[in-house]
């Protein structure tokens, strides 16, 4: 899968309060590996985040080979995401 570095940091930014935890507990891994995923840095605590990232436009392309972490991040996303509602105009 291929995402720029903006979109990936969206994604994580989107997420509503305890979602790596949740993430971190139903994937089994370290709440830390699932921060390195979107972008930290601290390999101490967690694994290191299983892809790369080419120069470009938005951060860079990022090339993720374990898509499961952003995949369940668009769940979480999609279950709390309500819908506008329409103006009273």
């Amino acid at each position: 899968m291929y995402i720029t570095f903006k979109e990936l940091r969206n994604i994580k930014h989107s997420l509503p309060t305890g979602s790596v935890a949740r993430i971190a507990q139903q994937l089994k891994v370290e709440e830390q590996t699932v921060r390195n995923y979107f972008g930290a840095k601290k390999y101490k605590d967690g694994q290191i985040a299983d892809f790369q990232v080419q120069p470009g436009p938005d951060g860079g392309i990022v090339q993720i080979e374990d898509t499961r972490i952003i995949e369940l991040a668009r769940k979480i996303i999609s279950e709390t995401h309500t819908p506008p509602r329409p103006s009273a105009n």
